[in-house]
């Protein structure tokens, strides 16, 4: 096996991916300034595929996820690393089946908990297929500068502070991933940082040892020496000092074994690994010390002279020329997430969507600064709430009855209308009760409901300029607009719309000003002169009716007036009315459980 497994160049596959880990290592090839992300692929096992979206510094990329190691592999057969997230439960296969992949030379196994008859049977197909496995039971490894695994090191700000984003001059392995992390750290501040690191795993039987590792190292000229933590149990460093009699360890070592505490206790004693357990007295920390001691192995007399052991070590080396010091890099800085940076107060980012008519964030919602139970306990009408939800203010009475009686009046004009029609035909069809009204609202427009923003906008206009009834109609027909609100297929002067008569008689009687609606009614006397039917329909009452309540109310500026009749406000009655009728009448029809009449072609007539 070659001495190097990780690289500035080595590409993984992720199995059975975990989004922060991702993560993790993309902004750890930020830092090291890869030319390229450390991750070629994903695979969710069983998935039909796609992308998952990450960042690479500030630049947002797509890693490609397949269904399956094989495809994976297959398509980028330049990644021979794959990191395992699988459960405990499904290690073994996947590991197996990347372990028989002719690509992977080195697999990484996550899971605790593997059965020890799986990991000892994976363990021995990787030595006869010339491969590596890190773990079970770790966080992995890192190679500084160059490539980490998962969530190795924890966040960017630990690895900046551990100088891991630049290559120093240990080699460093051990069986716990936590304090690995932590001897990173004590690296940082007692030599010129860390060159590879890597936690073997803390089950009993991991797929590689410490002392497998340190051979590697002795094989990569950049590590100058090496550091191991080892752990009460087992007989892993009894190896290393079996290969330092045997001449096979040449670089200077600092090793400390923890667990040295199990002596106090009366009885055997399990710590955190499953391999951590005090048994034996061979199997001790102190025995394991004392052992690696008397090998020539630089070894504290506690893990609080561990450092100063390391630093008085690297020291040495620096003043031989052994070691030339790594000189610090400054890291680029990897931008920062941007839930993580609202949550931090860096960023200020305006709203997508701001709302000045309600707020529900807190006890109660409210309506234009009215709390909702003032306006159940106060008898709001639906009224009042239009006139907070919509003008953002409290109208005067008169005004909030005016907008129920529009709402009353403009609730339906019969099946026959282009809207009702619509909802018919699509509740015939089967088709869902709000489909249904949405094909009725659809027609709403100019010929159908749409005329009350546009009778309010001409007839306005017509009165502001001072214009006599004449001149405005005949001014109309030459720019070829038909007056809205001007005009009836069934209604007429001898036949009033009594809904007109209704709503005129109510503003008389509680406007303070009708002035646009007489001057309406002007433009009527001068249009039925030319149609018996071309009077002011209820749209155009609408209309006129809502500027009259504006302008007379003086609740609302010029500006106002000319922006709520632009917005389209007006129409908003009739679609808010209308569409309490159509709701009706796809009910009716869906009671009725009636099909289609007749196939729609009967309804064409072709032109000859």
């Amino acid at each position: 096996m070659d001495a190097r497994i990780f690289s500035k160049d080595t590409q993984a596959l992720i199995y059975n991916f975990k989004a922060n880990p991702v993560q993790r290592m993309l902004d750890f090839d930020y830092l090291c300034r890869r030319d390229k992300p450390s991750i070629a692929a994903l695979v969710s096992p069983g998935s039909p595929g796609g992308h998952h979206k990450a960042f690479f510094g500030s630049e947002e990329i797509l890693l490609p996820v397949y269904g399956s190691m094989e495809r994976a592999s297959r398509e980028n057969p330049h990644a021979d690393v794959m990191i395992n997230f699988a459960s405990f439960r499904s290690a073994y296969p996947s590991t197996k089946e990347a372990l028989e992949n002719v690509n992977i030379r080195t697999v990484v196994i996550i899971a605790e908990g593997v059965p020890e008859n799986e990991i000892r049977e994976l363990t021995s197909l990787s030595r006869k297929k010339g491969k590596l496995i890190i773990g079970p039971a770790t966080v992995g490894g890192v190679q500084a500068g160059a490539f980490k695994i998962g969530n190795t090191a924890g966040t960017v700000d630990n690895i900046v502070a551990c100088k891991l984003h630049r290559p120093g001059s240990v080699g460093f392995v051990s069986k716990s991933g936590g304090l690995s992390n932590e001897m990173y750290n004590i690296l940082a501040r007692t030599t010129d940082g860390l060159y590879e690191g890597i936690a073997v795993g803390g089950d009993a039987y991991p797929g590689s040892t410490l002392l497998g590792h340190l051979l590697r190292f002795e094989g990569i000229p950049e590590i100058k020496m090496n550091v191991v933590l080892g752990e009460l149990g087992g007989r892993d460093e009894y190896d290393i000092v079996q290969a330092i009699r045997e001449g096979k360890i040449k670089k200077p070592l600092v090793a400390w074994v923890t667990g040295t505490c199990a002596s106090i206790f009366p009885s055997e004693v399990q710590f955190g690994h499953a391999g951590a357990k005090s048994g034996k007295e061979a199997e001790s920390a102190r025995a394991k010390n004392r052992a690696l001691k008397e090998a020539g192995v630089v070894v504290p007399d506690s893990f609080e002279g561990f450092a100063k052991s390391i630093a008085g070590t690297y020291q040495g080396l620096v003043s031989k020329g052994v070691i030339s010091p790594a000189e610090d890099v400054e890291p680029p800085e990897v931008p920062t997430d941007f839930k993580a940076a609202v949550k931090q107060g860096k960023v200020r980012r305006p709203s997508g969507f701001l709302s000045t008519i309600c707020d529900d964030r807190g006890e109660e919602p409210t309506y234009a600064g009215i709390p909702m139970s003032e306006v159940i306990e106060k008898d709001y009408s639906i009224g009042d709430v239009i006139s907070l939800l919509w003008f953002k203010r409290k109208l005067p009475k008169y005004a909030t009855k005016f907008i129920e009686m529009c709402l009353v009046i403009a609730a339906d004009h019969g099946p026959c209308v282009s809207g009702a029609h619509n909802t018919i035909v699509a509740a015939r069809a089967g088709k869902d009760l709000v489909s249904c009204v949405a094909s009725g609202m659809l027609t709403i427009g100019p010929r159908f409901g749409g005329a009350i923003d546009g009778a309010a906008h001409y007839f306005r206009d017509a009165c502001d300029r001072g214009l006599a009834a004449d001149e405005f109609v005949e001014e109309m027909k030459k720019k070829g607009v038909r007056i809205p609100g001007i005009g009836h297929r069934i209604k007429s002067a001898k036949n009033p719309d009594r809904r007109v008569e209704l709503l005129k008689d109510y503003a008389k009687k509680n406007f303070p000003s009708t002035r646009y609606l007489d001057y309406a009614l002007e433009v009527e006397k001068y249009t039925l002169q030319k149609a018996n039917n071309l009077i002011l329909n209820v749209d155009g009452c609408i209309g006129v009716l809502f500027v009259d309540l504006m302008a007379s109310s003086e609740a609302f500026s010029d500006e106002e007036m000319k922006s709520i009749i632009d917005i389209g406000y007006l129409n908003g009655m009739f679609v808010l009315a209308r569409s309490i009728g159509l709701i009706g009448h796809a009910l009716d029809q869906k009671r009725l459980k009636q099909p289609l009449y007749r196939h729609p072609w009967d309804d064409v007539k072709y032109a000859k």
